[in-house]
């Protein structure tokens, strides 16, 4: 979100409109128009770009708080379900998670409530954005569990941000989840879903969706680690470089696992010399990467 003073006041503007008009309009049609216009609105704020982590870190729970309510009077409502589980999953991932690895050795009871509430935070995305999914393709959970007997449809492309970040959350709810085999145990189902949408646009995010692809091969049980190696490498060039969270996914998924420093050093100062164009889509993402990849590198003693 690039929160110019222009955009801050017409999304109070919004805001306020919707909390009058909700509370006094009595026809459902016209109530529903206003919550589908601020619907859109609030999609598309959440797809503009901001380089700013603090200013992120402390704008985002009035957005996200905002859009949740917004969202579940339009449950199906793609684009903003979308929106919505991207942003509990970035802020689960670089303002909870990251920092319980970052505090663990100084306290571990600390960092273990941290990552109890991003585990809390990634499940919160992925059922809004599992609740808009089944919602446009009625059946799609039954589909991903049943998927010899009852194959999944084919996503739309205005739908595959939607899975990834749906995918994405269940992956990150799940590696937080080690004592609760139930969410362990539906893996194979995140896994199917970022194929389904990888089938559909292998490219999309300039690579994330194909670098999900190697960090799900990377991490389970029984995953290839040569097709993970291709999956980064194709994410990477998929990037053209240019993705800090491609270089970093290769780095912990094959050279830290494969015990090779050498590599594991070349990707991150690789990925801290990325310089990102103004107002790439990676911007954000790079920002958050750039700092967990400075904090490997200042750790890597105890991690190899």
């Amino acid at each position: 979100m690039k929160l110019r003073t222009t955009r801050l006041n017409h999304l109070t503007g919004m805001v306020v409109l919707f909390l009058i008009l909700t509370l006094t309009l009595s026809g459902c049609s016209p109530r529903q128009m206003v919550i589908g216009s601020l619907a859109n609105s609030l999609a598309s704020q959440g797809q503009a770009v901001e380089n700013d982590l603090d200013l992120v870190r402390d704008a985002s729970p009035f957005y996200l708080k905002l859009s949740e309510s917004v969202l579940r009077e339009q449950p199906g409502h793609a684009a903003l379900a979308e929106s919505v589980a991207a942003g509990f999953t970035q802020y689960a991932y670089a303002f909870v998670a990251f920092e319980a690895d970052r505090i663990e050795a100084a306290d571990a009871r600390a960092a273990e409530r941290l990552r109890t509430r991003a585990a809390k935070l990634y499940q919160r995305a992925q059922q809004h954005a599992m609740t808009a999914l089944e919602y446009n393709y009625p059946g799609m959970p039954a589909a991903l569990r049943e998927a010899t007997a009852n194959p999944a449809p084919a996503l739309k492309p205005e739908h595959v941000g939607l899975a990834y970040w749906t995918a994405a959350a269940w992956g990150g709810w799940i590696s937080l989840s080690k004592d609760n085999p139930d969410v362990v145990a539906d893996l194979p189902l995140a896994v199917r879903l970022a194929h389904l949408a990888w089938r559909t646009d292998p490219n999309w995010g300039q690579g994330t969706l194909t670098g999900l692809l190697a960090t799900f091969e990377s991490s389970r049980a029984g995953g290839q680690p040569a097709q993970a190696l291709d999956w980064f490498d194709q994410a990477i060039a998929q990037s053209q470089g240019r993705s800090v969270g491609a270089l970093l996914g290769k780095a912990e998924g094959y050279a830290l696992p494969a015990g090779n420093r050498k590599l594991f050093e070349q990707l991150i100062n690789q990925a801290l010399a990325v310089r990102e164009a103004p107002g790439s889509a990676l911007t954000l993402s790079n920002e958050v990467m750039r700092r967990r990849a400075a904090w490997l590198l200042e750790n890597v003693d105890d991690l190899f």
